[in-house]
């Protein structure tokens, strides 16, 4: 059950307010938001986004561009609260579980993960999510987290500062000697031989935003429980929701953090934390919610909490931007109508031929698998005698956007997704040929 604001406000005449709105209103705000348009081909989907039409775009990975239903799904409740502030918010987060739009949203995300709403944490960021798995997990003096040299600065960085805090350790382990050559028993292999019995958390990635390559994390989580004390499995799926056709809740990560304004096309600064409610049990929350009513009840009578934590306790609490919250529904509705498995095969029909035209060119080293299933919507290569912040530079002077990779070692990137055509990857290959020429 949502938080009551019933429970939350002593003041009668303040509950007395709440009656006030005018009846169903979030019925009426939903009669005013225009229904979703037919997406059933790429160029309609291409005509969601109101991308500057001078650049071709192979960087939308990094923040994307808000399409039409989410740019109208924002818009309604900027007006709703605009036009009324307190009863709109009163209202769509205090009330009945009918009218709440938290739980609302945590239901659309399901749908999409393939969970229940009550397994969802909803988050503003990977780099958010992936802080409070960590930091709420118990972890004691000697236990050790396992991760991989190949994991971003926010993977690291969650670790390193849960670790310190707790008196444990963190280690990093090599997967795989080059990305480009990687297979699945060399990945899973060297995973299994780092794990010592200290390892009680391995955390991954499941497609590296260095080098595009892909984790297998179903066998990953096989192979983990088939151990003798298995150890939980972290993951920042930020790179694969959205762009590969998986199921989150049955891919076997105990914890999945990703954010939504990426691949998703969620509004920006929104995000998720999938699991189930046996390891959100485990965790200690560290951010006030305002979500259970446990633990508003549990304040109120001078208590701790009862119960293990779940979903709702470990949602960060406080005012936000709500209508980037739950404008993310939009989104999801609109993956949902695309369908999961279209999707993911438009974006790998192009990254396979963005895969196949930079195999052919001389002077470029590509570094993304070319085997579909280890890899998904990013190409990382290098051009010989051509630093990539200046391919990177090159590529921008012909109107073509890609990005390097944030990382000590860094290649350029292109990322053909949703946004782009098999023309426009044809162009940015005859660009590369350029360069590398």
């Amino acid at each position: 059950m949502a938080l009551s604001r019933r429970h939350l406000l002593a003041a009668p005449a303040a509950f007395a307010a709440t009656t006030l709105l005018p009846g169903p209103a979030l019925a009426a705000l939903a009669a005013q938001t225009p229904a979703l348009p037919d997406l059933s081909d790429w160029e309609a989907v291409r005509a969601q986004f109101a991308l500057d039409p001078a650049y071709l775009h192979f960087a939308s990975f990094f923040i994307a561009s808000h399409p039409t239903p989410v740019r109208d799904a924002l818009e309604g409740y900027r007006r709703a609260i605009d036009a009324n502030p307190f009863l709109f918010v009163e209202r769509a987060m205090f009330e009945d579980d009918a009218h709440n739009l938290p739980l609302q949203v945590c239901a659309e995300v399901a749908e999409y993960l393939g969970g229940r709403g009550d397994e969802v944490c909803l988050a503003r960021s990977t780099t958010e999510g992936l802080a409070l798995v960590y930091h709420g997990l118990p972890l004691q003096p000697g236990d050790e987290v396992l991760t991989t040299v190949h994991d971003h600065y926010s993977h690291h960085e969650s670790i390193r500062l849960a670790a310190t805090r707790a008196n444990a350790t963190m280690r990093k382990a090599t997967l795989f000697k080059q990305a480009r050559d990687a297979s699945v028993d060399e990945i899973v292999g060297n995973l299994k031989a780092a794990i010592r019995p200290q390892t009680k958390v391995v955390g991954v990635t499941w497609v590296h935003s260095s080098t595009g390559i892909r984790l297998p994390i179903r066998d990953i989580a096989t192979m983990l429980r088939s151990l003798p004390d298995p150890p939980l499995l972290v993951v920042d799926g930020v790179h694969g929701l959205g762009a590969v056709d998986d199921t989150v809740g049955t891919m076997g990560a105990d914890y999945f953090c990703a954010g939504t304004h990426k691949w998703m096309f969620a509004p920006r600064g929104t995000a998720l934390v999938w699991a189930n409610a046996t390891n959100w049990g485990r965790l200690r929350p560290l951010v006030p919610n305002f979500t259970e009513i446990e633990s508003y009840n549990a304040w109120t009578e001078d208590r701790p909490p009862a119960g293990p934590a779940n979903a709702a306790r470990m949602t960060p609490g406080g005012f936000h931007a709500f209508e980037h919250q739950w404008a993310m529904a939009a989104a999801f509705r609109m993956h949902r109508q695309m369908q999961r498995p279209r999707v993911a095969a438009r974006i790998a029909a192009m990254n396979d031929q963005l895969k196949q035209g930079l195999a052919g060119l001389p002077k470029v080293t590509m570094h993304t698998p070319r085997a579909a299933a280890l890899s998904a919507g990013l190409v990382a290569f290098e051009i010989e005698g051509v630093a990539p912040t200046d391919v990177v530079k090159q590529l921008l002077a012909r109107r073509i956007i890609a990005s390097t990779s944030p990382y000590a070692v860094t290649y350029a990137r292109l990322a053909p997704s949703l946004v782009n055509t098999p023309d426009e990857v044809d162009a940015a290959l005859r660009a590369v040929r350029v360069l590398a020429s």
